[in-house]
C-alpha cells in the first residue's frame, strides 16, 4: 500500500516537466492520476507511462484559458472515478518582459494559464474536496518572492495564487481541506535547454544554490507533492514550501 493508495489526483500541466515528475511520484505511491494538458502528443505518452504504474490513470486534453470549460474538467474526473482527493494546479505559461514593455496579451497569458485556472478549478473542486477532506497544492515561484527582473507578469500571477491559497486555507480548514503552495527550482526541459545555450550563466546560477544543484522533478519536487498530498502533512496548511535547494529562505 502506497502513501496515496487509490487517491484520485488531478494535475494540470501534467504531461511534462515538473507536472509529469509529480505524476510519476504519486503514481508510485498508489495514486490514480488525471493528467490535464494542452499537448495531446505528450499527454498520451504520459498517460501510457503512468498506466504502466497506475492502470486507472488517464490523460485529459484541455485548454485552461477557456474558463467556461474548467468546471467540466472536475466533473469528468469525478464522473469517472467517483471522487476527488487532490487538486494540483501546476500549469502556467508566461512571457519574459520588463514591466515597461508588458502588454495586455502578456498579462492575459500569465493570468489565463496560471491564476484563473487555479481559482476556477479550486472553486469547482470544493464540493468534492469537502467530501474527501482533500488537499490542494498550488504553485508559486522564486521570481515572485525575490522580484526577479523581466518576470513581472509571471510574478504577479504567482503571488496572486499565493494570496488565494492563504485565503482558501483559512476558509476551507473547517472542512478538513489543506491548501499549500510549492515554490520549486528544478531541472526541467527548459532549464536543460538553457544550460546548453548559456552554460556559463547556468553554472553561475547553479553554484549560488546552497545545495549546489537543480532539483529533480520526480525525486525532489514530486516527493514534496506526495508529502503534501498524504496524511503526513495533515496539520500543515496555508504554507509556501520552498523546494529550491535553499535558493530562497523565507523569513
Amino acid at each position: 500500500m502506497g502513501r496515496l493508495q487509490d487517491k484520485v489526483v488531478i494535475i494540470t500541466g501534467g504531461a511534462g516537466g515538473i507536472g509529469s515528475g509529480m505524476a510519476r511520484a504519486m503514481a508510485k505511491e498508489g495514486a490514480i492520476l488525471a493528467v490535464i494538458d494542452l499537448n495531446e502528443e505528450t499527454g498520451k505518452q504520459t498517460e501510457k507511462e503512468l498506466q504502466a504504474i497506475s492502470p486507472k490513470s488517464m490523460f485529459l486534453q484541455a485548454n485552461l484559458m477557456d474558463t467556461k470549460s474548467l468546471p467540466g474538467i472536475i466533473k469528468t474526473v469525478v464522473d469517472k472515478y467517483g471522487k476527488l482527493d487532490v487538486l494540483v494546479n501546476n500549469a502556467h505559461a508566461s512571457k519574459q518582459t520588463t514591466i515597461e514593455n508588458a502588454t495586455q496579451a502578456d498579462l492575459d497569458l500569465s493570468f489565463g494559464t496560471g491564476f484563473y485556472p487555479t481559482f476556477y478549478l479550486m472553486q469547482a473542486a470544493l464540493p468534492y474536496l469537502k467530501e474527501s477532506k482533500g488537499n490542494v497544492i498550488n504553485f508559486a515561484s522564486g521570481a515572485g518572492l525575490t522580484g526577479q527582473e523581466t518576470q513581472g507578469v509571471y510574478a504577479a500571477a504567482k503571488e496572486a495564487i499565493r494570496g488565494l491559497s492563504r485565503v482558501a486555507a483559512n476558509e476551507w480548514g473547517r472542512f478538513g481541506i489543506n491548501v499549500n503552495v510549492i515554490s520549486p527550482l528544478a531541472s526541467t526541459p527548459g532549464v536543460e535547454a538553457w544550460s546548453k545555450a548559456q552554460p556559463e550563466y547556468y553554472e553561475t546560477v547553479k553554484n549560488k544554490i546552497p545545495l549546489g544543484r537543480f532539483g529533480d522533478v520526480e525525486e525532489d519536487i514530486g516527493a514534496a507533492a506526495v508529502f503534501l498530498a498524504s496524511k503526513e502533512s495533515q496539520y500543515i496548511t496555508g504554507q509556501t514550501i520552498m523546494v529550491d535547494g535553499g535558493s530562497v529562505m523565507l523569513h
